[in-house]
């Protein structure tokens, strides 16, 4: 699938699950509820898609997971928190580029529209 379209389908889903839970609630619930949409649409999905470092040859595992990968291509970063700030973007461009992936989504469900809460980000490598 063509990521705008893939972007655009992922972002309808999501806005569907924050009609019905509304603002308020932990990340995990959006999480939970977004990965059991998208799955139920038919696509590859993984969630807490480990991504270790590389250091000198080496892949330690450091703790970084991706909250939602989706068809191998796109990388969903999920919160729920007051605002979305610059350390958000860096949090998302840094796993896109752990994992060589260039599409990313980066998702605050604790506002009134969804659509107020989302960036898409594109890593250029």
């Amino acid at each position: 699938m063509e990521e705008d379209l893939l972007t655009r389908t992922i972002i309808g889903l999501a806005i569907e699950v924050h009609k019905v839970l509304g603002p308020g609630l932990l990340e995990s619930a959006y999480k939970e509820c977004l990965f059991y949409k998208i799955a139920k649409a038919g696509f590859i999905v993984e969630r807490e898609k480990a991504m270790p470092i590389v250091f000198e040859d080496i892949k330690l595992d450091c703790g970084y997971r991706i909250d939602i990968l989706i068809e191998n291509t796109l990388v969903l970063e999920l919160k729920s928190i007051e605002s979305l700030t610059d350390i958000h973007l860096a949090q998302t461009l840094t796993y896109m580029k752990l994992g060589s992936y260039r599409f990313g989504l980066l998702m605050n469900f604790n506002v009134l529209r969804l659509k107020d809460g989302i960036k898409r980000v594109v890593n250029g490598y």
